[in-house]
C-alpha cells in the first residue's frame, strides 16, 4: 500500500528536520508561522499546502518535486552543507561561518 501525498509530505519534511539538525521550531521562524503549526502539519491535524511545500523545499535548497516524491528523495537532494555531521547531536541552530571558508 502506497502512500498519500499528505503522508509523503508529512514524512519528507520529518526526514529533512531529522537529516538538517533542525527542530520543529527551527522551521517555524524559517517558515514565519508557529511552532504549533509546524507542529499540526506533522501530525496530520492540519495539511501542508502548496504554498507550504514551497516554502519549505526552498528552505532546504531542494526541488518542490523531491520534497512530493517522499522522504528518501528529499533526504537524498539535501545539500551536503545543509546536513547535520554523523555523531554529532542536532543544533538548533546552523553554526555561523568561519572567515576563509568557501
Amino acid at each position: 500500500m502506497s502512500m498519500s501525498l499528505e503522508e509523503r509530505v508529512r514524512s519528507a519534511v520529518a526526514s529533512l528536520l531529522h537529516a538538517s539538525g533542525e527542530s520543529q521550531t527551527d522551521l517555524a521562524i524559517a517558515l514565519g508561522v508557529s511552532q504549533a503549526q509546524v507542529s499540526r502539519r506533522q501530525s496530520g491535524t492540519a495539511a501542508w499546502s502548496l504554498a507550504d511545500c514551497e516554502a519549505v523545499a526552498a528552505h532546504y535548497g531542494i526541488d518542490v518535486l523531491e520534497l512530493l516524491a517522499g522522504p528518501t528523495r528529499a533526504a537524498e537532494a539535501l545539500p551536503g552543507t545543509r546536513r547535520r555531521t554523523p555523531g554529532r547531536p542536532a543544533m538548533s541552530r546552523p553554526p555561523a561561518a568561519v572567515e576563509g571558508d568557501a
